[in-house]
C-alpha cells in the first residue's frame, strides 16, 4: 500500500471525525466561539503599558499573558508556523501526511521519531494538560478528535492566538509575550529574527532549552530554526542572526504589584486580561523605595503606598504592603484596603468644612491651652501648648486642642456626615456616636479613601474614588468648596503667602501640600501629599495593629512621602491664583475681625488671613466665662482706676475695651496684658461685679467622670479645683460643705475616697458662682 492509497484512508477517518467530534465531545465553552473564553482561569492584569503585573491562574505560578496576531511580530509567527505546522492555514486540525510519516517511522524504527501533531493538536493538548497526558493511542485520538472540534467552532487566528498565549516556555511562563518579557526584557512585538527563532523552538522543550540556564543548547536549537527559514528570510538575514548570541535574563517570578493583581483579579472574576490604570514604571519605583525602607522597619511592620493621577483619580502604583515575600510582615494583607485610624490626619478636612461654614478664616483665634470639652481633655503630641495661635499655625504644627476646640463648634455628627456626604467612608465603633475624639483618630478609614479625599485639594474641593481600569466609572463628589481646598491646600503647601515652612519644609522645592497622621499608641504612622499631578499617600505600621513606639507620621511616612515625589513627578508646580471666593485681608486679635471694622485700640495684634466669600467671623465665644468680647469700662478720671457709678459718683470716662478668651489671658505676653487686661479697682468698688467677668470652673466640666488610678486599694482619685473670673477670695464646696479657701486665680486639690454622684460648687464674696456635676469610679 503506497503513501497516497493509506493518505486517503486516512483522510476518510478524519472526515469521520469531522462528523463526529463536534457530536460526540462537550464544547470548548458552551455558547461561544471567542478564545479569550476557553480557558476562564486563567488571570491576568496589565499595567497600561503592556507590562504584564502578575496572573493568578487556578495550576499556581503560572505567568501568562494573552496577545493577539496584531500584537506579536510577524518573524515570531513566521517561525512558529515553519517549524511547527508548515501546513496550519490548510489542515483541519489533523495533518494526515504528518500523521503517516510518523506512523511509518514508529513502525520501522520502533519508537517514535516525528511527531505528527498539528498547532491545532498542541493547542488542545495545552487547554487540557490532564487529559492528554498519557501518550496512549486512546489519548492521542481523543486529541486529534478535540483539534477536530476547535477548528469547526474556531478562526485560524483564533487557534493562533491559544497558541501565542498558552505555548510552555519555561519555568512559570506560558506564552510568547511572557517569555519575551521575562527573558528578553522587551515585548514580543519587538523581537528580532534570532529572538523569534530561539521562542519559537522553545514550546518542543522548555526546560531543556531554557535560555537563562542552558544558552548553547538554546542557541543550537535556535539554529535549527533559522536553517528552516531560510526560504522565507534568506541566507544573509539567517547569516546574521546566527550572530546573535543567546543572552537572557535569570527568571524570576513576576511580583509587580502582586497585592494589586489579585484584587484586580476578584473585581474581574471571569476576565482573562484586565488592562489597568497602572504605569510599570511608577510602580517599579515605588516597589523599590519600600524595599529600600525595610532595613530600618523593625520586624512584622509593614508600609503601604497609593499614587493617584489627579486629573483622573487613575492609579499610577500600588503597593499593599512592605514586602510580598516576607509572611512574618504579614505580606498577604493589603493595607492599601486596610481600615486603621487615621489620627491627625483628618484636621485639614475640619477646618475646611468649618471654613465653608463660616465659623472661621485662616487667623481665626484659638486656644491651644489645657482645657476640658464636658470631661474629654485632649493634649498635644509635643505635651507641650503653645496658647494663642491662629488657624494657619494650629494646622501647621498639627495641635489638637484648637482641632478639638473647632469641631466642638461644627459638632462631630456633623462633621462626619460631611465626609461621607463627599464620599470618604469612616468607620466608628460598634455602637458608637461621632464624638470629639474622631479628629484625633476616633475613627477607621483605608488608605484608598485617605487619598481619594485628598484629591479634593488638587480638584478644586471634589473628592474623587481612585480608579484601577480606565473604562471604570468616574465617581466623584464635592467634598468642600473651591475656595475652602485653596486656603487649606496654602496652609499646607510651604512657601505660600501665609504659609510657614514647618518640619523642614518638604513641600518648599516642589508645592507639595502635606499632612502627617500618628493613631494613639503609635499604631499607625499616615502622611498623605498633594501636588499638582498627583496624590499620594503613605501607610507604616504592624497589620495585627501592635503599637510601634516611637514610629510617628513625621519621622516614618514622611520622609517616604518625600521620595516617592521626588522619583515620580519632577515637574514644576503651575501658579495658581486665588478663586474669586478667596481674598485676603487684615484681621485684629482678639476679636477675629477685619482690621478696618475694629478702632486701633482693640486691636492688639493684626495678621494676613485669607477669607472665603469675604467673611470674616468673630473669635469663638468665651467658652469659661459670659458677656460680649467687646465691652465699655469705666475708669476714674484722676486715677484711672476702674469704677462704677454706684461706688465712685466722681468724674468718669468710658474706655472701649477687647476681651481674650479667658484661657488664653495668662499666656498673654506683658505688652498684651497692658492692653488687654483692665487697671485695678478703685477702692471704694473692690466689691462691684465687673460685667465682663463671670465666675467659671475651668479645671473640670459638668458630667465629667474620673477614675481611681492603679488597684482598688489604691489612693482615692484627686482633683484640682480651679476657677477663673472671681474677685477677692475664691470658697469651694463638694456637695455643700466648705472644703477649702483660695485667693481668685489660686487652686486646691480635693480627694473623693467615696463613689457616686458629687457636686462641686464655687463662690465669690461677690456672690457670684459656678457648679458642676462629677462621677466618681
Amino acid at each position: 500500500m503506497n503513501n497516497v492509497v493509506a493518505a486517503r484512508y486516512l483522510l476518510a477517518a478524519i472526515l469521520a471525525l469531522l462528523l463526529l467530534a463536534d457530536q460526540l465531545l462537550p464544547p470548548p465553552l458552551p455558547g461561544s466561539s471567542n478564545p479569550a473564553h476557553l480557558a476562564p482561569h486563567a488571570q491576568v492584569v496589565l499595567a497600561r503599558d503592556g507590562t504584564p503585573l502578575r496572573a493568578f491562574p487556578d495550576r499556581a505560578h503560572i505567568w501568562r499573558h494573552p496577545v493577539r496576531v496584531a500584537e506579536v511580530s510577524p518573524r515570531y509567527v513566521e517561525a512558529v508556523l515553519a517549524y511547527e505546522d508548515r501546513f496550519f492555514r490548510w489542515h483541519p486540525g489533523v495533518n494526515p501526511f504528518a500523521l503517516l510519516r510518523a506512523a511509518g517511522q514508529w513502525l520501522w524504527h520502533g519508537h517514535i521519531v516525528s511527531g505528527g501533531s498539528t498547532l491545532t493538536m498542541q493547542v488542545a493538548r495545552m487547554l487540557e494538560p490532564e487529559a492528554y497526558a498519557s501518550r496512549s493511542l486512546a489519548a492521542k485520538l481523543r486529541q486529534m478528535a478535540r483539534a477536530v472540534q476547535l477548528e469547526l467552532r474556531l478562526s485560524k487566528t483564533e487557534i493562533l492566538e491559544l497558541y501565542l498565549t498558552y505555548a510552555p516556555m519555561g519555568g512559570v511562563l506560558e506564552g510568547v509575550e511572557s517569555a519575551s518579557r521575562a527573558y528578553l526584557g522587551k515585548p514580543s512585538l519587538a523581537l528580532s529574527h534570532a529572538e523569534a527563532a530561539l521562542l519559537a523552538v522553545l514550546p518542543q522543550s522548555p526546560s531543556r532549552l531554557r535560555p537563562d540556564r542552558f544558552p548553547e543548547r538554546a542557541r543550537e536549537a535556535r539554529d535549527k530554526v533559522l536553517d528552516r527559514l531560510v526560504p522565507e528570510w534568506g541566507e544573509a538575514t539567517v547569516k546574521e542572526a546566527k550572530q546573535e548570541p543567546v543572552i537572557a535574563q535569570t527568571l524570576r517570578e513576576p511580583l509587580l504589584a502582586p497585592l494589586f493583581a489579585e484584587r484586580v483579579r476578584k473585581l474581574y472574576p471571569k476576565a482573562q486580561r484586565v488592562d489597568t490604570t497602572l504605569d510599570a514604571g511608577t510602580q517599579a519605583s515605588v516597589e523599590q523605595l519600600v524595599a529600600a525602607r525595610l532595613a530600618v522597619l523593625p520586624p512584622r511592620v509593614s508600609m503601604a503606598a497609593l499614587v493617584v493621577d489627579n486629573a483622573t483619580l487613575e492609579v499610577r502604583a500600588y503597593a499593599g504592603s512592605a514586602d510580598f515575600s516576607d509572611a512574618e510582615r504579614f505580606s498577604h494583607v493589603d493595607m492599601v484596603q486596610g481600615r486603621r485610624s487615621p489620627g491627625s490626619a483628618l484636621k485639614p478636612f475640619l477646618y475646611g468644612l468649618a471654613l465653608d461654614e463660616g465659623l472661621i478664616h485662616s487667623e481665626s483665634l484659638l486656644s491651644d491651652v489645657p482645657q476640658s470639652f464636658a470631661g474629654y481633655q485632649p493634649g498635644n503630641f509635643q505635651a507641650s501648648f503653645s496658647g494663642p495661635v491662629g488657624v494657619t499655625e494650629a494646622l501647621q504644627k498639627s495641635l489638637n486642642v484648637p482641632a478639638v476646640e473647632v469641631l466642638d463648634r461644627l459638632g462631630p455628627q456633623r462633621f462626619v456626615s460631611l465626609l461621607r456626604r463627599g464620599g470618604l467612608k469612616l468607620d466608628l465603633p460598634r455602637g458608637a456616636e461621632p464624638n470629639l475624639s474622631v479628629i484625633l483618630g476616633g475613627v477607621a478609614v483605608n488608605l484608598e479613601g485617605m487619598v481619594g479625599a485628598y484629591t479634593a485639594f488638587a480638584r478644586g474641593g471634589v473628592a474623587g474614588k481612585p480608579r484601577y481600569v480606565a473604562d471604570a466609572p468616574v465617581e466623584e463628589a464635592r467634598l468642600m468648596s473651591e475656595g475652602a481646598a485653596f486656603i487649606i491646600r496654602d496652609v499646607l503647601e510651604s512657601g505660600g503667602p501665609v504659609a510657614r515652612q514647618v518640619e523642614g519644609g518638604v513641600g518648599a522645592r516642589r508645592g507639595i501640600m502635606w499632612k502627617t497622621g500618628t493613631s494613639f499608641g503609635f499604631r499607625d504612622a499616615w502622611a498623605v501629599g498633594v501636588s499638582d499631578r498627583y496624590t499620594v499617600g503613605v501607610w507604616v505600621g504592624r497589620p495585627d495593629g501592635t503599637p510601634n513606639p516611637g514610629f510617628f507620621g513625621a519621622n516614618v511616612a514622611a520622609p517616604m512621602l518625600v521620595d516617592v515625589f521626588s522619583a515620580i513627578d519632577d515637574s514644576r508646580p503651575a501658579k495658581r491664583t486665588p478663586p474669586a471666593s478667596v481674598t485676603q485681608a487684615k484681621v485684629c486679635w482678639p476679636l477675629g475681625l477685619r482690621a478696618d471694622a475694629v478702632p486701633a485700640a482693640l486691636c492688639h495684634h493684626e495678621r494676613t488671613a485669607w477669607l472665603l466669600n469675604d467673611a470674616a467671623p468673630p473669635t469663638f465665644p468665651d467658652r469659661l466665662r459670659e458677656g460680649a468680647a467687646r465691652y465699655t469700662d469705666y475708669r476714674d478720671a484722676t486715677t484711672g482706676q476702674r469704677v462704677r457709678t454706684a461706688c465712685a459718683p466722681g468724674e468718669m470716662k468710658a474706655v472701649e475695651m477687647a476681651r481674650w478668651p479667658a484661657a488664653l489671658e495668662p499666656w498673654l505676653d506683658a505688652a498684651t496684658r497692658e492692653r488687654a487686661l483692665p487697671p485695678a479697682w478703685a477702692s471704694a468698688c473692690a466689691r462691684a461685679q465687673a460685667p465682663e467677668a463671670g465666675l467659671r470652673i475651668v479645671s473640670i466640666t459638668n458630667g465629667e467622670t474620673i477614675r481611681r488610678a492603679g488597684s482598688v486599694g489604691g489612693a482615692a482619685p484627686s482633683l484640682r479645683l480651679e476657677a477663673r473670673g472671681g474677685q477677692q477670695e475664691l470658697i469651694w464646696l463638694v456637695d455643700g460643705q466648705q472644703v477649702g479657701r483660695a485667693p481668685a486665680g489660686k487652686t486646691l486639690h480635693h480627694a473623693f475616697p467615696e463613689a457616686g454622684r458629687h457636686t462641686v460648687t464655687v463662690m465669690d464674696d461677690s456672690g457670684r458662682y459656678d457648679r458642676v456635676e462629677v462621677s466618681v469610679r
